[in-house]
């Protein structure tokens, strides 16, 4: 790239990161308000070349992944796993000590690749909802406003999943493809390409979509209790020497992630497991049948295997945006704000 595009580049870089920091609400942690987002796009106003790389560097550290306990019941079945995990330790030791470290981050490039698609289409398809909804706060009261931002967030985001889902489908894939007990240690997929090659030759484009409605569901729910407890509970809680405290908004900002995660939970197991099957001879009728089928088979306990890990995750990427801060202490002697 030539000199003269440098501060498109940069302009480009700068734009992307503080789409970040839409309406208040952070995509990066989930947390309104927060503060670290802001600094970084105000820092990035005036050098968005340096700090873009760091943002994204500790992004694609803190997504990456490994077999899931939601989905090792489906690897069972195909003979890609000998036995259980008993929990994330035994299931981070196993694969290390078989596969390597490497094998943690399978499946992260089409993560990274998902990422900013999936940000430009919610922001894109969630302005076109809201827009259709037109709901006023001043005007039609809290309740039809507060529903008007759900519907549009919800729709947003099952839109957004039509064009990325096939991206989500071949990163569980390859998160949970491990070296096969059955065939002498052999991988199933050689990587994001032969996915996608392999899915289509055996099942079709609706392969690559196994598992979409619980997806849409779980993201409807999950939009839906992490914002009407935010807005509910921070009024009450964040006030006197707490409001505008970052550690308490933090803190109340991961605890209604992690509650509405948990909630959630169940409809994502259910989407991995649809998705684990394409390909393979025997699949659920629905989504409906996934369920019952889990809970008749392994018990409700089932549908919430590998929960933990996804809340360490959110511990992982909420340090991120801290350790962020005090580099820019150390690295240039103070905070952007």
């Amino acid at each position: 790239m030539s000199n003269d595009s440098a501060p498109v580049k940069q302009a480009v870089m700068g734009a992307t990161i503080r789409r970040r920091f839409h309406d208040g609400w952070c995509i990066c942690c989930g947390i309104k308000d927060c503060r670290s987002s802001y600094r970084a796009s105000k820092a990035i106003d005036s050098e968005p070349g340096k700090y873009y790389l760091s943002i994204q560097s500790g992004l694609q550290v803190s997504s990456a992944n490994f077999i899931s306990n939601n989905s090792q019941e489906e690897m069972l079945k195909s003979g890609r796993l000998d036995r259980k995990y008993d929990g994330i330790l035994d299931c981070f030791k196993r694969v290390t000590a078989n596969e390597g470290v490497a094998s943690l981050w399978r499946g992260n490039t089409a993560n990274v690749i998902r990422y900013f698609p999936t940000q430009a289409l919610n922001f894109a398809f969630r302005d076109t909802y809201k827009a259709m909804f037109n709901f006023k706060k001043d005007r039609d009261g809290y309740a039809k406003w507060m529903a008007g931002n759900l519907a549009s967030g919800g729709a947003a985001g099952a839109t957004s999943l039509l064009f990325v889902y096939s991206l989500d489908y071949a990163r569980t894939r390859l998160a949970n493809d491990n070296k096969s007990a059955k065939s002498g240690g052999e991988r199933q997929f050689n990587g994001l390409v032969d996915v996608y090659k392999k899915t289509m030759m055996t099942d079709g484009i609706a392969g690559l979509y196994r598992g979409f409605m619980p997806s849409v569901l779980g993201i409807v729910v999950y939009r839906g209790l992490y914002f009407g407890m935010y807005d509910s509970i921070k009024p009450v809680v964040l006030v006197g020497p707490l409001e505008g405290n970052f550690l308490a908004s933090f803190a109340l900002g991961w605890t209604v992630t992690t509650g509405a995660g948990i909630a959630s939970y169940p409809l994502d197991t259910i989407r991995r497991r649809m998705m684990m099957t394409s390909g393979e001879a025997v699949k659920y009728k629905s989504s409906l049948d996934a369920g019952r089928q889990i809970i008749a088979k392994e018990g409700v306990k089932s549908l919430f295997k590998g929960a933990g890990a996804n809340i360490l995750r959110g511990v992982a990427g909420a340090g991120v945006l801290s350790i962020y801060d005090q580099l820019q202490v150390l690295l240039f002697g103070k905070a952007f704000k």
